[in-house]
């Protein structure tokens, strides 16, 4: 397994090349990224799921800022990431966390929420 700092690392890209628009316009690409059972609760408040939700034009285009990027392992091969982000274009900070599971040795976006937030200090 990854050393903590390499793992960080790599699953900070990992959330990094979700936010990048040629993946997020990208069906394709996006469930490369994507467990099969994947879901996520947006900051909406509307459910995503893989199968279900996902155009083939992917899940839209944003300009997002990713910061405060920590890992904790939750067990062998799975992986919780928090972090904040800051949407450029709707002026929204929000706190987000994703688990990561190690499947057949890549890492695969099993669940991810985010919550809108005020900034942080």
């Amino acid at each position: 397994m990854e050393t903590d700092n390499n793992l960080k690392d790599h699953i900070k890209q990992l959330e990094e090349n979700l936010l990048n628009p040629e993946i997020r316009s990208s069906r394709t690409q996006l469930k490369k990224l994507l467990a099969d059972d994947f879901f996520e609760f947006r900051s909406s408040g509307k459910v995503l799921y893989k199968d279900e939700d996902i155009a083939d034009v992917g899940i839209g285009i944003v300009k997002m800022e990713l910061s405060h990027f920590e890992i904790r392992l939750l067990s062998d091969g799975i992986v919780l990431a928090t972090y904040r982000i800051f949407n450029e274009i709707s002026n929204q900070h929000s706190l987000r966390s994703s688990i990561w599971k190690l499947n057949e040795g890549v890492w695969k976006l099993v669940f991810h929420q985010g919550t809108k937030t005020e900034p942080s200090v």
